[in-house]
C-alpha cells in the first residue's frame, strides 16, 4: 500500500474508530499542547507504529506548535526481528532514532523465566533517559483501551484496589518528564483492523525468553 493510502486511512477510513478518538484524548486530558516536545516511543509493535503515525498526522495537521522525536529502543532483539522493525519504519515513513541496549539481556539474568516486569521497568527507564537526552518534556506510549481495562481488573483481582492506567502520569526519577497514552479511548480491536488494512507486519513480543516458549507467534 502506499505512503499516502496508509496515511488517508488514519483519518478516513477509521476517523470514528481511531483518528476522532485519539483527538478527543489529546484534547479532554491536554496531552499535547504548545511549545512541547514530544518523544514518541515506538517498540515495533502494532500499537506504537500507529501511535507514532497518529502523533505524525497531529504535528501535520494541528494547530498546535509541537515538535516531535521519534525514538525507538532495540532491546536485544535478533537479526530477524531487527530487520522487520527496520522494515516496518520504512513502510510507514517514520523517521525513528534507533538506539542499542542490553534490556533483555539483563532482565533475563535478573528475573529469570519472568523478566516481563523487570523488562518493562528497564524499557521506560532508557526511553526516559533518550528522551531528556533530546530534550523531550513528554514520552508516549501505545496503550489503548483495553490495556487501561485490564490492568484495572488486575490491580482488583490481584491487588485488592482499583488502581488504573492513567492517560497521563509524571515520570518518577526524571524532572519535568511526563508519560502520555493518546490511544486511550481507542479498542484494540480497531488497532488490529488498521493493522491488517494496510498490510503492517508488526512485531509481538520479542524477547529471547517469550521466543523460547512454544507460545511465542507474530501477529500479523
Amino acid at each position: 500500500m502506499e505512503l499516502v493510502e496508509i496515511e488517508r486511512s488514519i483519518i478516513k477510513k477509521y476517523r470514528k474508530e481511531i483518528w476522532s478518538k485519539f483527538v478527543k484524548a489529546v484534547k479532554k486530558y491536554e496531552l499535547i499542547n504548545e511549545g512541547d516536545k514530544v518523544a514518541c516511543a515506538i517498540s515495533g509493535g502494532k500499537d506504537s507504529l500507529l501511535t507514532a503515525k497518529l502523533v505524525e498526522e497531529l504535528h501535520k495537521h494541528s494547530n498546535v506548535n509541537f515538535e516531535v522525536e521519534y525514538i525507538c529502543m532495540d532491546p536485544g532483539y535478533d537479526k530477524e526481528n531487527r530487520d522487520l522493525l527496520e522494515k516496518n519504519l520504512k513502510y510507514l515513513n517514520i523517521p525513528a532514532k534507533i538506539f542499542d541496549s542490553d534490556v533483555f539481556e539483563i532482565s533475563e539474568k535478573i528475573s529469570g523465566d519472568y523478566p516481563c516486569y523487570m523488562c518493562a521497568r528497564m524499557r521506560r527507564g532508557f526511553l526516559y533517559a533518550k528522551a531528556k537526552e533530546l530534550g523531550c518534556n513528554k514520552v508516549a506510549l501505545g496503550h489503548h483501551m483495553n490495556d487501561a481495562v485490564e490492568t484495572t481488573l488486575m490491580n482488583v483481582l490481584y491487588a485488592g484496589n482499583y488502581k488504573t492506567m492513567k492517560p497521563k502520569l509524571m515520570a518518577q526519577n526524571f524532572d519535568n518528564m511526563e508519560l502520555i497514552r493518546p490511544m486511550y479511548f481507542i479498542e484494540e480491536k480497531d488497532v488490529i483492523a488498521w493493522r491488517d488494512y494496510v498490510g503492517l507486519d508488526a512485531l509481538n513480543c520479542a524477547c529471547t525468553v517469550t521466543k523460547k516458549s512454544e507460545s511465542y507467534t507474530r501477529k500479523k
